[in-house]
């Protein structure tokens, strides 16, 4: 196991849950807790641990004091050495720091389950002097209701306990201690260490219903063998975890504590999916559902997507069982249709729309790994039945073989302004009316990998004939969306197959006719958007007539319930084409309330559109244009802090949106730039990434959902899985992919500044900048100096 020395001004990620694979968390009531290193302002001057319990109180933080010779020390800042982080894992921190001169201490901290943390203490009298020295174990709870953490007794046993929000957090300590008089209540031992003597202190809190229960669970937890269970825990991450060493020590450890927290994302199968599944960010707010079933979870805790499932995949590059057992709860929702739920979740929440066509792939990167033909055999029918239900007449709605996004929120891209409808400067647009490539890119890449897998299974052509057909109809479809004047693709009109450019045609206030007389070559789609103040506006309904008199031409109403909601007012697109709009008829508008009619707008541009790059779709030509004109240059999508979402800003007030790095994204992309032999631009484009990741681990010690593409700022929810480093990217930049600790994959050549040593299950990989080493775990070493790809095997 590799020895850390992390401290304040280095990359940090200092939170701990229950591991999914080591107990069974409580999904309903999970603890979470972080490590605080003393770095805020003077009331948090101590290193703590610290958490809400869920949002269940203010906080509640533990912290050790030092006391000899009357001289008490909480303050880092004022130790004869500062802590440093020397090992972490998903639910254990080991920290080293000395308070008082020879004084060493090594503090761990350890969450057994959901309910409860436990820590051990370390002291080690490294002076040549008999010492006297004070433990005190304090905590300080700000409770919502209830009552702060006091001294008291339990079975005779001096414990601390407090009541917040329906529970009774109990903090334990082993060695039979006295309550402190400091100014935090506390559990306080008198310690002597003769020279070189070491003494070691466990302690532990639980929070559970009432006093007498959390006592109990306190005191088994301080008790359990704590060897015994920290080399469990080692051996595990060991097994799973690959060790990356660099040329840079802010890269290890950004790589490390990425698939660290990765594994901590976890929760236990259940009933309503069997096998475990993912929350997309846990932190110290998060883990209590007050309705008791889940019900009322945020989005980041209440299901799996397709998107997020694959970025997973990429960071725990060492466990391939992960990527087996994440497609699995998603087929496990198939219906008979062959539909599978875009987000089912851990406590039988469902997302009730389709998944994003992303399982087939990420079946064939499995078995890439795995070679695990049984359960292609198993999926095979599955994921051929989930294809075509695409193409479905709900999903397909012209037949013409391409079909839609349903809703935004199955894209990855929920705050897209072409479609989005929650920002003042979004379009509103029923994303329902348009071919997006990023849905043909992956319905186009989901048939080749069905043809893959049915080509391993040796099977007939003829099963698989119309999938390949269907792959055609929708490379033609992206190929006609292809702009070669951007050597990029663009979103088209779903009946027209055009691209339409925005143009206000009438507005006016109030109820009303207008009169635009407005005349096109070619059908145009209406957007029909309503300006108001008044949160409790009605519903106006709205009759568009290609002539003043509706007894001619095409006639369209759209009725109240049709439009939706947005900032600022309502918003709805007409369903029907029109070559001329001669009437617009308004009813049921206040007169302050202004209506504008407007052409549909698709000539927005944001990353989703590179996909078919990732699906192979462009010809190497048109590849070549798209990533010089698009990809790497300065003034559309090459930032230093990696691809943001948009090429260019719709509003002043959009900057932190379209500036969005999506990690995700990002990772699909730099696949598609080494499908195409752009694996220098793939490696700068990760250690972009990798910078933004850097530098928040570093001044904020947290993963954000998304990083800003100019100033590497975090934006978004705290410690969200969409933020962390690209484990997967780096490794297929570096052009290593371990197989398992017998086989290795490699190609090209390493492109960073310095070699890199993969250690995994005895297996090492020194990736030189000239030539690669592979050591096997029998010893026996292969040295590989050619570029293309070859498989190493013992």
């Amino acid at each position: 196991m590799r020895d850390w020395s992390l401290s304040l001004g280095d990359p940090l990620y200092l939170s701990i849950a229950a591991d999914a694979r080591l107990c069974q968390p409580d999904y309903l009531n999970d603890h979470i807790w972080e490590l605080d290193l003393g770095a805020g302002d003077a009331e948090r001057a101590f290193v703590s641990l610290y958490t809400t319990f869920g949002l269940r109180a203010r906080s509640m933080r533990i912290f050790l004091r030092f006391t000899e010779n009357n001289v008490s020390v909480t303050d880092p800042n004022t130790f004869a050495v500062k802590p440093s982080l020397r090992h972490f894992h998903p639910n254990f921190l080991t920290l080293d720091f000395v308070p008082f001169e020879n004084l060493q201490v090594t503090t761990e901290y350890w969450v057994p389950e959901s309910h409860a943390v436990a820590g051990r203490v370390i002291l080690t009298n490294k002076s040549t002097t008999v010492r006297q020295i004070q433990l005190e174990v304090c905590a300080a709870l700000s409770p919502l209701d209830g009552q702060s953490i006091i001294p008291t007794q339990q079975q005779l046993v001096n414990i601390l306990a407090g009541q917040t929000s329906g529970i009774a957090p109990v903090i334990f300590m082993t060695g039979g201690p006295k309550h402190g008089t400091g100014t935090h209540a506390s559990l306080l031992l008198e310690l002597e260490l003769g020279p070189g003597g070491t003494r070691q202190i466990a302690f532990a809190e639980a929070a559970l219903d009432t006093v007498a229960t959390s006592f109990e669970l306190a005191r088994r937890s301080a008790a359990r063998p704590w060897e015994a269970e920290r080399a469990r825990i080692e051996l595990v991450n060991n097994s799973q975890i690959l060790d990356i060493r660099t040329g840079d020590p802010d890269w290890d450890a950004a790589l490390a504590f990425s698939q660290t927290a990765a594994f901590g994302l976890f929760f236990a199968g259940n009933g309503h999916l069997p096998h475990p599944s993912f929350v997309t960010a846990r932190h110290i707010d998060n883990g209590f559902s007050r309705k008791g079933d889940g019900a009322d979870y945020s989005p980041a805790w209440n299901g799996q997507s397709p998107l997020d499932a694959c970025y997973l995949s990429s960071i725990l590059h060492g466990v391939p069982q992960v990527t087996k057992n994440l497609i699995l709860n998603f087929l496990s929702t198939q219906d008979e249709d062959g539909e599978v739920d875009g987000r089912p979740g851990i406590a039988g929440q469902r997302g009730k729309l389709l998944a994003a066509p992303l399982l087939a792939s990420l079946a064939w990167k499995y078995y890439q790994f795995a070679e695990d033909e049984a359960f292609l055999a198993e999926t095979f029918p599955r994921l051929i039945k989930f294809f075509w239900s695409w193409f479905s007449s709900v999903h397909d709605r012209n037949r013409d073989g391409s079909p839609e996004w349903d809703n935004l929120l199955q894209t990855g891209f929920d705050d897209n302004p072409i479609f989005d409808v929650w920002h003042p400067w979004s379009q509103g647009l029923d994303i329902s009316l348009v071919h997006s490539p990023s849905l043909e890119a992956m319905l186009y890449r989901e048939a080749k990998s069905i043809g893959k897998i049915a080509g391993k299974l040796g099977k007939p052509d003829e099963e698989t004939a119309l999938v390949a057909a269907q792959a055609e109809i929708l490379k033609a479809s992206l190929v006609a969306g292809w702009n070669p004047n951007q050597s990029f693709y663009s979103y088209r009109d779903r009946e027209t197959k055009q691209v339409s450019t925005g143009k206000v045609i009438a507005k006016k206030r109030g109820d009303g006719n207008m009169r635009p007389k407005a005349e096109f070559e070619t059908g145009i789609r209406l957007l029909v958007e309503i300006q108001t103040k008044n949160p409790a506006a009605k519903r106006p309904e709205v009759e568009i007539s290609e002539f003043f008199s509706r007894t001619k031409g095409e006639v369209e109403t759209i009725q109240g319930h049709q439009f939706q909601w947005r900032t600022g007012g309502l918003v709805a697109t007409t369903q029907k084409l029109f070559t001329r709009v001669g009437r617009v008829s308004v009813t049921g508008l206040d007169e302050k309330d202004k209506v504008v009619v407007k052409l549909i707008d698709t000539t927005g541009e944001d990353l989703t559109l590179a996909l078919p790059l990732w699906a192979k779709v462009p010809a190497a030509q048109q590849a070549n244009a798209m990533i010089g004109r698009n990809m790497m240059t300065a003034d559309r999508f090459d930032r230093p802090f990696g691809l943001p979402s948009l090429p260019v800003s719709p509003d002043p007030d959009a900057d932190a949106v379209s500036m969005s790095v999506l990690l995700p994204w990002n990772q699909l992309i730099g696949e598609g730039l080494l499908a195409y032999g752009f694996r220098a631009e793939a490696t700068r484009l990760t250690a972009h990434l990798m910078n933004a990741v850097i530098q928040n681990l570093k001044k904020n010690r947290s993963f954000y959902q998304r990083y800003h593409a100019e100033k590497g700022t975090g934006i978004g929810e705290r410690n969200s899985l969409q933020g962390f480093a690209p484990v997967g990217l780096f490794m297929q930049a570096l052009g290593v992919t371990v197989l398992s600790q017998r086989k290795v994959k490699l190609e090209g050549r390493n492109l960073f500044p310095w070699a890199v040593t993969i250690k995994f299950k005895g297996l090492t990989i020194v990736r030189g900048l000239e030539q690669t080493t592979v050591t096997f775990p029998n010893g026996e070493s292969v040295i590989v100096k050619e570029e293309a790809p070859c498989t190493v095997e013992m």
